[in-house]
């Protein structure tokens, strides 16, 4: 799903914590991105995902969404080649281990961790 190389690369945000979405998007705006959608579970995102299929570039998930997983979402951006990386608190620990490979940002988060794996998920799109 490549994109225009001078179209901003346009993200999913599945983050159900109000704070901490504003402090991804202004970061990913901050590095020229578009934010395509942003959405607090997990059924907003897959229906996101199945009425916009080529709409982003890349994706920020939240693990846990009070008392559900981000992984459904995960398994769909896997299935469309879509990068994505994990947002939690736990940390690497906190990722099942089929998404071991996915990049993990842990909260709090550090602005400039935050800010390399959002530009390593815009490389893995070029």
């Amino acid at each position: 799903m490549s994109r225009n190389a001078q179209s901003a690369p346009r993200f999913l945000l599945l983050e159900d914590e109000a704070l901490v979405s504003m402090l991804i998007e202004d970061v990913l705006t901050d590095l020229g991105c578009e934010i395509a959608a942003v959405v607090t579970n997990v059924a907003d995102a897959l229906a996101f995902l199945q009425s916009h299929d080529q709409s982003i570039d890349a994706a920020i998930l939240d693990v846990n969404l009070g008392g559900e997983t981000a992984y459904p979402v995960a398994a769909a951006l896997t299935e469309r080649c879509v990068p994505f990386a994990f947002a939690t608190g736990y940390g690497q620990d906190g990722v099942l281990r089929e998404y071991a490979e996915a990049p993990v940002v842990a909260k709090p988060f550090d602005e400039a961790a935050l800010k390399q794996v959002i530009e390593a998920l815009v490389q893995a799109n070029s």
